[in-house]
């Protein structure tokens, strides 16, 4: 009778072990994350996890669309949900409160001017900047000025029409001052909000130049109204255009699934700088955009200059601060900004240590 006991005890025991095993092998229990690293890539969440991501179909959104399109969020069990806010007014607040975990966001004084007044989101990876050569955000000047604008110099007196005072829009239109040995006074600025009627008022000639974003510098040239000028490189290398935000909350509470996110994110942007930049798997990449943006011609997308964007997730984060001293100094700055918080690259160095950087 008492070995049958011990046999029984021997054989519960074994049992025990052995389910005890495999239920650390299933992760139950072990929170959304099992936080393991298999063959250079993370291993997928043990539990589904949804992340929100405040997105309007801009093409600065191009690897959040790619990477859901190509499964890197579904490889890591990350379902997207994508919503959209009237503006960054009430995008901001849901943001720092959790009720969205991503967005995009542009330079802005009252971008800032919402961090310093106890707004908290982090600044975490690129979203926009230049490509050398092919800016998606420039200069244009009317088709028939050519041959009397040459220089930035040539453009004193000139009407020159300008999307927004004390935002990107206005950094890039005083760098590119600069740059000419000319000031404000030397031209004329004109103060238009809408892209799309600096095509309308360059066919009428009420303005000379304008800073004019894609797709419409290629729709203005295919229609004769202008021609591009120079390239925004010419005077703003560095720009940081825009900017991929998190909330706090998921950043650093939500560790396994935001690093996870964050990879996938990366291997969307890589896909987009090998389709742009190298030519593979264009076809590909330009019905994912088509599919997601405002921009639904192909044919378009391989004649437009596409916006920049980083595949290891770097900021230009000088000129981020650079950006925040001109609205200072402008008087359009309430408060101050510690940058050491405000900016998190924690996400894609530690996603980068995972799948390697890309050095293209």
């Amino acid at each position: 009778m008492v070995k049958k006991v011990c046999h029984l005890f021997s054989f519960l025991f074994i049992i025990f072990v052995l389910f005890g095993c495999a239920s650390a092998d299933n992760g139950e229990d072990t929170g959304s994350g099992s936080g393991e690293i298999t063959d250079g890539d993370f291993a997928p969440l043990d539990k589904k996890a949804t992340v929100v991501i405040a997105e309007d179909g801009a093409a600065s959104g191009a690897g959040f669309y790619i990477a859901e399109e190509k499964g890197y969020f579904d490889d890591y069990n990350i379902d997207i949900k994508f919503t959209t806010f009237a503006n960054s007014d009430d995008m901001l607040p849901a943001l720092a409160a959790g009720e969205v975990d991503i967005a995009g966001g542009v330079s802005t004084a009252s971008f800032f001017n919402a961090i310093a007044q106890g707004i908290d989101v982090k600044i975490i990876a690129d979203k926009g900047h230049y490509f050398d050569g092919s800016s998606y955000f420039s200069f244009v000047i009317r088709e028939d000025l050519q041959d009397e604008i040459k220089d930035y110099s040539d453009l004193k007196g000139k009407r020159i029409a300008v999307s927004s005072r004390n935002a990107v829009d206005d950094y890039i239109f005083q760098r590119m001052l600069e740059h000419a040995g000319l000031t404000e006074d030397d031209v004329e600025f004109v103060l238009m909000s809408d892209f799309g009627n600096m095509l309308a008022a360059m066919g009428n000639k009420s303005i000379d130049a304008a800073l004019q974003i894609e797709p419409l510098i290629t729709q203005g040239e295919a229609q004769n109204l202008h021609v591009r000028f120079g390239d925004a490189t010419d005077f703003a290398p560095d720009a940081q255009i825009a900017m991929v935000l998190g909330s706090p909350d998921f950043i650093e509470k939500e560790t396994d699934v935001s690093v996870r996110f964050m990879a996938a994110y990366l291997k969307g942007v890589r896909d987009y700088n090998d389709a742009f930049l190298h030519d593979e798997g264009l076809d590909e990449v330009i019905d994912i955009m088509t599919k997601h943006t405002a921009l639904k011609d192909a044919d378009v997308w391989k004649k437009v200059g596409v916006t920049g964007l980083d595949p290891n997730g770097e900021m230009f984060i000088d000129d981020i601060k650079k950006q925040f001293e001109m609205y200072d100094a402008n008087g359009a700055i309430s408060g101050d900004i510690d940058f050491n918080d405000a900016i998190d690259t924690s996400l894609s160095e530690e996603a980068m240590e995972v799948i390697g950087r890309y050095d293209r």
